[in-house]
């Protein structure tokens, strides 16, 4: 089993645990993180007007726990309803600075299988230009669709 697979299943095991919404959230958080060894890595909610930061794994809070959906490169991601992948965020100008040491960014958007909307957002952050590859984009859209559940629990029946 790849190291991704691992982050994978350990990912679906949290989201069907018993742990409250935001311990998933927080172990969820990590579990990405460790997946690329990435600074920082934080599970957002998106609704009709903010996002709000649900857990974050790394060395601290971002600058805006809660933002409008319209600004930086998570509304992008929220707009195009598809990943945004940016090597030097310091050239972007829809870039909002969560922290000073950023250097690139990639954030997945966790889309409303049936709506279609987007309701949460998974945000890895690294202090290094450059630093995520197609390869990264294409782990980390997996474990966007195995976190889906934190956003959308699985019904237990009738």
């Amino acid at each position: 089993m790849s190291r991704t697979q691992e982050i994978v299943e350990r990912m679906r095991s949290v989201v069907a645990g018993k742990e409250v919404r935001s311990e998933k959230a927080r172990q969820l958080a990590e579990a990405v993180r460790s997946l690329g060894n990435y600074r920082w890595t934080g599970l957002y909610d998106v609704g009709d007007l903010m996002v709000s930061l649900i857990a974050y794994s790394g060395p601290g809070a971002p600058a805006y726990p809660t933002f409008p959906v319209t600004q930086g490169l998570t509304g992008a991601a929220i707009r195009e309803k598809a990943t945004v992948l940016v090597g030097d965020v310091q050239s972007d100008p829809r870039y909002l600075t969560a922290f000073g040491s950023t250097l690139s960014e990639i954030i997945v958007p966790i889309v409303h299988p049936q709506s279609g909307k987007v309701i949460g957002m998974i945000d890895v952050e690294s202090e290094r230009a450059n630093a995520f590859s197609p390869s990264d984009q294409q782990r980390l859209e997996e474990c966007a669709r195995a976190a889906l559940p934190l956003w959308i629990p699985v019904s237990l029946g009738p």
